[in-house]
């Protein structure tokens, strides 16, 4: 067993675990924060997509080891102009992947901002705007099983710089 400690949503945790727990089923489980979902448990479809030190990770791929000492943002712990849009251009609908989605947009948002490429940049040099094609690109590792793709877009869209 491993205590780790780390700071999640702000405040303050500890939990004594295995060293193979995963970074999912430690916020889950032991630490009883639920909006990261268990969807694959592969890392193929996004819906444990949480912020650690700002940047998005695949919850379920990630030990809770390794994040002893970081900080951890999940949906219940995000205050972004996304999720409004998220309503507005019905960009989820049975909700699932929804959490996952956001916290993914947000890092998403801050990658783009930093300069890091993607598959459908061209270049880098001053963080062009983001284009549907590069929304989409970027936000390939989130799925959505009932296909609100568009709505997802167009949220990003709106709070895109």
């Amino acid at each position: 067993m491993v205590e780790i400690r780390m700071r999640v949503n702000g405040a303050e945790v500890s939990a004594e675990l295995e060293a193979r727990v995963s970074l999912l089923d430690a916020l889950r489980v032991r630490l009883g924060v639920t909006g990261p979902k268990k969807g694959c448990d592969q890392g193929a479809c996004g819906a444990c997509t949480v912020l650690v030190d700002g940047r998005r990770i695949l919850s379920c791929l990630a030990l809770a080891v390794q994040y002893d000492g970081s900080e951890v943002t999940t949906i219940e712990g995000v205050d972004h102009p996304l999720q409004a849009a998220f309503v507005r251009h019905d960009g989820f609908q049975c909700g699932y992947c929804t959490p996952g989605q956001i916290c993914s947009a947000i890092g998403m948002l801050a990658e783009h901002a930093a300069g890091a490429p993607s598959a459908a940049t061209e270049h880098v040099a001053g963080a062009p705007a983001l284009t549907r094609t590069e929304i989409r690109e970027r936000m390939s590792g989130n799925l959505c099983r009932c296909g609100a793709y568009n709505g997802i877009v167009a949220a990003i869209e709106e709070v895109a710089p």
